[in-house]
């Protein structure tokens, strides 16, 4: 059975903070068997084992247990993987819980108990709590209070002044920095709980709550649409349809790697770039051609706007993506939509 992976992001955001913290990164990468070309690209994947022994050996050489709890509370999601732009896309509260679910495997894969789902958002008799159901023992419980302080360190970033969190629960005991809790999570936390949870102020479930979407991000490409797409070029054998299903998770980077995609699809840029010219195909075509079928989907169905189509398909500036519109159709996005193409 294969070990469990997770985003490299997120071993590459730790190791520079605990770099900062005074850990020496040679030795932090030695005892996680980790190369910086393993965290080079976020959205890479490396063993949770890696991870796991990353932390445990910045833990030691700093002398500090609450360092991931720190770099938490001190980081950006966004920063580190693409389901941190989902979450400031999501329109409410329910959303954004359902969109974590939903791509949560692209962060870590994580044993969720018997629970279908990671987190739930539960009303009982007006108190809202967050529910984590992940299974964790022992030295993994620092995963956990991440996972609550990751909630808590994103809302009071991006609604300054709200109230957020009320109180927590957790099934572990004190862990060894526990005094640290109140001044780092700000909230009353009570250990050996029966259960993960974290209750916040019933007004997020409320249309009188500050919620409103950060970023365009998650439109289009996380559509039901792109889902679909995705789900069938997944199942064809057909080499451009792989391509195709590799990079449109990543169409919003603009520049694409094609090594990084040979990679993806288990072969040598070499060998790729040779079956590409036995079918008459190039990489550049399929990416072109991709964006351009994507641009076509997202405007038609007017989810978007021209400048939010534009960074969906990895154009740098809005007018890139207007000339490219124009050598695709002959039209520009504005005058091709009121022609009703």
């Amino acid at each position: 059975m294969s070990q469990p992976t997770m985003a490299a992001g997120f071993a590459a955001a730790f190791l520079d903070y605990a770099v900062r913290q005074g850990a020496p990164r040679p030795a932090l990468l030695a005892a996680s068997g980790l190369v910086e070309a393993d965290i080079a690209d976020q959205d890479a994947r490396v063993s949770v084992a890696a991870y796991q022994a990353l932390i445990a050996a910045a833990m030691a050489a700093t002398g500090d247990t609450a360092l991931l709890l720190k770099h938490t509370l001190d980081s950006r999601l966004e920063t580190m993987s693409i389901v941190g732009q989902i979450m400031h896309s999501a329109q409410s509260l329910a959303h954004a819980i359902g969109q974590l679910n939903r791509y949560l495997h692209l962060i870590t894969e994580l044993d969720v108990a018997s629970a279908p789902e990671r987190f739930e958002l539960l009303d009982q008799d007006g108190a809202v709590w967050i529910v984590d159901h992940v299974a964790v023992s022992g030295p993994d419980y620092i995963m956990l209070e991440a996972s609550f302080a990751r909630f808590i360190s994103e809302f009071r970033r991006s609604f300054p002044g709200a109230t957020f969190a009320l109180e927590m629960e957790v099934t572990y005991p004190p862990p060894p920095h526990a005094a640290e809790y109140p001044d780092l999570f700000q909230v009353p936390v009570r250990f050996n709980a029966a259960r993960n949870a974290l209750r916040i102020d019933p007004v997020w479930l409320s249309d009188a709550s500050d919620f409103e979407p950060g970023h365009a991000y998650s439109f289009g490409i996380f559509s039901r649409h792109a889902d679909g797409l995705l789900e069938a070029l997944g199942r064809s054998d057909r080499l451009r349809d792989r391509i195709e299903a590799a990079i449109l998770p990543n169409l919003h980077e603009g520049s694409l790697s094609m090594s990084k995609l040979a990679r993806d699809l288990g072969m040598s840029r070499q060998t790729l770039y040779r079956r590409l010219k036995a079918e008459d195909e190039t990489f550049a075509e399929i990416h072109d051609d991709l964006r351009r079928r994507m641009a076509l989907d997202y405007l038609t169905a007017r989810k978007v706007s021209v400048n939010e189509t534009a960074y969906l398909l990895g154009f740098s500036e809005a007018s890139s993506f207007v000339r490219a519109f124009k050598r695709w159709t002959g039209h520009s996005p504005t005058a091709y939509l009121d022609r009703g193409c």
